[in-house]
């Protein structure tokens, strides 16, 4: 075994989680959350020390969870003063669920936004703006959340989402007929080729081999029922872009072969929302935050940060002189 092979607690090496959080000025609490579809593993992080200025809820991507790198993005919200939300989807990471099998996205969404809505509406967060955060396929997911509770949300944040694949990602016409006539028989299997194979989806190749070094990350290759669900998806997200009528920010990289970033461009040209802000990171692959190289890395999270205070800096202004 080669040193970049030895196993690891965390991303961050061997030191403890508590003492980590500290280090970066965040409170981290762990639990498993009970939902009509099955139990799922959150998380908190929170700013110590100073009172938050709002709540944002973190959804993670396809074979991922919200521990390892992903927390990266919590830990930077909660540094701007936000308390950060985020739960493993059914499926994946410490949720309940066959690893990476998403046979019905809806009940995904409900899941996730469950605890989401819980921790939204508590004593201690129930007057502060509150917003999703969503990456790759968990910007589809919260772009379902939108539907399911529309008027509780603030603003959201698509981060290479998956709203339209490009076509060598996509499942054939063929594929699709035949694996729909025997999915009974086949649904959980996982033999469909992993089309993200030699494909460039993390602009930092030091940063992808930390990614792949992530003990829950989902090395299988896809299932059938996952994918032909994803198929669906998309389509119908396609066919309700322009029904989107809440705040939102898309950040793609023009060079992301996973997630197609003319699926953020085809959201802001078509969405009802009047408050729509589109970013594109020249040359950018798919993971903009925790794989691509540092400089992008940043602009994206200052792009981040300064869309979510405006709109705070808003809110406070309309309070402020609401008759």
């Amino acid at each position: 075994m080669g040193a970049d092979d030895t196993a690891l607690a965390n991303f961050w090496g061997d030191m403890p989680e508590e003492e980590y959080y500290a280090s970066q000025g965040v409170k981290n609490t762990k639990e498993y959350f009970k939902t009509p579809h099955g139990t799922i593993f959150t998380q908190e992080f929170r700013p110590v020390g100073e009172k938050a200025k709002g709540i944002v809820c973190l959804t993670h991507g396809y074979g991922s969870d919200t521990g390892w790198m992903f927390q990266l993005i919590a830990i930077e919200v909660a540094k701007w003063g936000y308390v950060a939300y985020a739960a493993d989807m059914l499926g994946h990471g410490r949720s309940e669920g066959i690893r990476c099998y998403t046979p019905e996205a809806e009940k995904v969404a409900e899941s996730s936004l469950a605890f989401f809505k819980t921790k939204r509406d508590c004593d201690a967060n129930k007057d502060l703006p509150a917003f999703l955060f969503g990456e790759s396929m968990g910007g589809a997911m919260s772009f379902l959340m939108h539907f399911q509770d529309p008027e509780g949300w603030d603003g959201f944040i698509f981060s290479g989402p998956l709203f339209k694949f490009p076509e060598s990602m996509r499942l054939s016409q063929l594929e699709i007929r035949g694996y729909s006539l025997i999915r009974p028989l086949v649904d959980t299997w996982a033999i469909l080729p992993d089309r993200s194979i030699g494909k460039q989806a993390i602009g930092d190749p030091s940063k992808g081999k930390l990614i792949g070094r992530n003990p829950r990350r989902y090395q299988g290759n896809p299932r059938v029922g996952t994918m032909l669900e994803l198929t669906r998806l998309v389509d119908h997200i396609d066919a309700n872009m322009y029904r989107f009528d809440a705040p939102f920010l898309a950040l793609h990289g023009t060079s992301d072969t996973i997630t197609s970033p003319e699926g953020s461009k085809d959201l802001y040209e078509r969405a009802a929302a009047k408050d729509r802000t589109l970013k594109l990171y020249e040359g950018a692959c798919h993971s903009l935050i925790q794989g691509e190289q540092d400089d992008i890395k940043e602009a994206v999270l200052q792009d981040m940060k300064t869309w979510l205070d405006e709109r705070v800096e808003r809110k406070q202004l309309g309070s402020k002189y609401k008759v």
